[in-house]
């Protein structure tokens, strides 16, 4: 496909490693990006964080045509961005909805996700440590989308 795997990042993830290290950990936003280039290859990775709904739907618009696969830890948009939720209905890849922690085991505000039901996969409660194993899942998941062009 030779087009990069997008990770995007929503709110407040770029205080990781500082925010709630009991639920988030201690690993930083720059370790998380490390982790997914390398786990990337060849292909190549976009990695991006934003506090901002705009830019984020602006980043899903361009993944839509520059991109084979999608991870996307949206945090809090997740459960109440329908504008984001529009967007990703767009993507024609595969796609992981992310969460660092098990947003299941969290309060009750956490557990309706609007863009589980257009994500390829979810993943959640694997920490950190989940993303490098998302972008290797998207891998293999466009190899067997477009086994040709491997």
């Amino acid at each position: 496909m030779n087009k990069p795997i997008y990770v995007l990042n929503g709110p407040n993830l770029n205080r990781l490693g500082l925010r709630e290290p009991e639920i988030y950990g201690a690993t930083t936003l720059a370790e998380v990006e490390a982790m997914c280039m390398e786990a990337a290859g060849e292909e190549g990775l976009v990695f991006r964080q934003t506090n901002s709904e705009e830019e984020m739907i602006a980043w899903i618009h361009e993944a839509i045509d520059a991109s084979s696969a999608l991870l996307i830890n949206p945090a809090a948009f997740t459960f109440y961005s329908m504008a984001i939720m529009d967007a990703l209905k767009m993507y024609p890849g595969p796609m992981i909805e992310f969460h660092i922690s098990n947003v299941h085991k969290r309060e009750p505000i956490y557990h309706n996700s609007l863009v589980s039901p257009v994500a390829t996969a979810v993943m959640a409660g694997c920490g950190a440590r989940g993303y490098p194993h998302a972008v290797r899942i998207l891998r293999e998941m466009v190899a067997e989308t477009f086994p040709s062009d491997q």
